[in-house]
């Protein structure tokens, strides 16, 4: 995840987007202020027009940005101060739903990725960082492979199982929990 104002670190790479549990996936599907590998950055506002005039139910949840691979249906889609805040269901009805639930529980996907199309941009001729102030928001995915990094899926809670993670993420998940933790008083 790059930035104008800072490097990534632990604490931001590791930082909860979203969840995914029994009753749906709620997270950020995309983040203000950051660019992407692209080199665009959505600025807040951006998706305001879309939202007032399609609304959630004409904007699909679909798999790596297929139109014939609907997963889920969004619940709720807002702006907020972060970025875009999206919370829906994956439907174990439909078999990809199905997968997409045991692949996410297992952390062999863990992408979230906007589909649209610029309405209203501005490339700054320095920095060749295109800023989207106003989108045609047309869906978003899970994604194998994403532009924005930290438009991640964080974690899978199943009632009956909890989801294994790579001893890798383990530890950084730890070493994030250790800077981010407040100094305990003797």
């Amino acid at each position: 995840m790059l930035s104008l104002h800072s490097e990534p670190t632990v604490a931001s790479v590791f930082a909860p987007r979203t969840t995914i549990d029994p009753d749906g996936t709620e997270g950020y599907a995309s983040l203000f202020g950051e660019i992407d590998q692209a080199r665009d950055m959505v600025m807040r506002g951006a998706f305001a027009d879309t939202l007032a005039s399609r609304g959630i139910r004409r904007i699909p949840m679909l798999f790596q940005h297929d139109p014939s691979e609907p997963v889920g249906i969004w619940l709720e889609l807002r702006e907020d101060f972060r970025g875009l805040f999206a919370r829906g269901r994956l439907i174990p009805e439909v078999a990809r739903g199905r997968e997409l639930i045991s692949l996410l529980r297992a952390g062999a996907i863990d992408g979230l990725s906007i589909g649209f199309r610029a309405s209203k941009a501005r490339i700054d001729p320095k920095t060749r960082i295109r800023r989207l102030h106003a989108v045609d928001h047309r869906e978003i995915s899970i994604v194998t492979f994403l532009l924005l990094a930290g438009a991640r899926v964080r974690a899978v809670k199943h009632a009956t199982s909890k989801a294994k993670l790579s001893c890798a993420r383990t530890r950084a998940e730890r070493e994030w929990v250790k800077t981010t933790a407040a100094p305990r008083r003797p």
